[in-house]
């Protein structure tokens, strides 16, 4: 048994699971790259992987080199090649992707499944979508992430487990076929297992109403808006967008405009006039 997660906190979680059950027994694989974001066009052929790896370089330039393209620290496609050549090898092996009630894995699961259709019957998929667990304290929640999940809670998430059906290898492929062809890029979970899209500057925003007219480290604006925002991103995302934001002069920095904790941001004093002076303008307008 092969199991699949999207997030490499939660292989910890389903390890020490499989601990506890030695019926679970298998390894625990990690799609790396976050298909919630970013360019899908061609995602399966080498130009359009190559398109990808390009926008994950312009996004991380700069900056934290954590799931740098240009090593092979993120290479699902060798993942896939991995997996595809363990169930050709063995006719009993199986597939389990664990996917949560978020848009990172859900993407993740689409970008998967479409290329596992020639194994029908030994893919399973374990979505917990709208299940309550029991948190450490013994109260009820509903997990967005599985490593949010107690070990012996995925216990009784395995009995979820079933076949990804006819119908979901038929229709799903479709979908996310549609989804790439759109060439949006940013991906949100409307409920169930149903994506919609938006433009890139999508976060845009919201994310402004987080620079304040007192100097921030850019990663106290981002936890800012990953704690208190309605929709949220991976915070590389973020750190590019916020990037594009001072690149449009609106902002004063300092520091080097790199890393999250390497520059701060404000709003412009300019700006701050310009708000006042739209107040008092509403003010006037509302009196009379």
């Amino acid at each position: 048994m092969i199991h699949i997660v999207f997030n490499e906190a939660d292989i910890d979680v389903l390890q020490k699971a499989i601990e506890l059950d030695e019926t679970l027994q298998g390894e625990v694989l990690q799609v790396k790259d976050d298909y919630a974001v970013g360019p899908l066009k061609d995602i399966y052929t080498e130009e359009g992987i190559e398109l990808r790896k390009n926008w994950w370089r312009e996004v991380l330039a700069g900056g934290n080199l954590d799931g740098n393209p240009d090593t092979d620290e993120v290479d699902d496609n060798r993942l896939v090649a991995f997996i595809i050549e363990r169930l050709q090898a063995n006719d009993e092996e199986k597939i389990w992707i664990w996917c949560a009630q978020n848009k990172h894995d859900v993407s993740g699961y689409y970008w998967l499944m479409s290329q596992l259709k020639n194994f029908q019957g030994r893919i399973y998929i374990l979505y917990l979508n709208n299940l309550p667990f029991i948190n450490e304290k013994g109260q009820l929640f509903y997990p967005e992430w599985i490593s949010q999940i107690q070990p012996k809670e995925m216990l009784k998430a395995k009995r979820l487990a079933r076949p990804v059906t006819t119908s979901e290898f038929e229709v799903d492929p479709d979908e996310w076929t549609k989804l790439c062809n759109e060439e949006k890029m940013v991906r949100l979970l409307e409920g169930g297992k149903k994506l919609s899209q938006r433009d890139v500057d999508f976060y845009d925003a919201d994310l402004k109403n987080f620079i304040t007219n007192d100097w921030q480290k850019a990663n106290k604006i981002i936890n800012q808006f990953l704690s208190k925002n309605k929709h949220t991103t991976g915070d590389m995302f973020m750190l590019w967008r916020l990037k594009l934001l001072i690149a449009t002069d609106l902002y004063d920095v300092q520091g080097e405009v790199k890393n999250l904790k390497d520059f701060e941001v404000k709003k412009k004093s300019g700006q701050l006039f310009d708000e006042a002076g739209q107040s008092a303008q509403v003010s006037d307008t509302t009196e009379v």
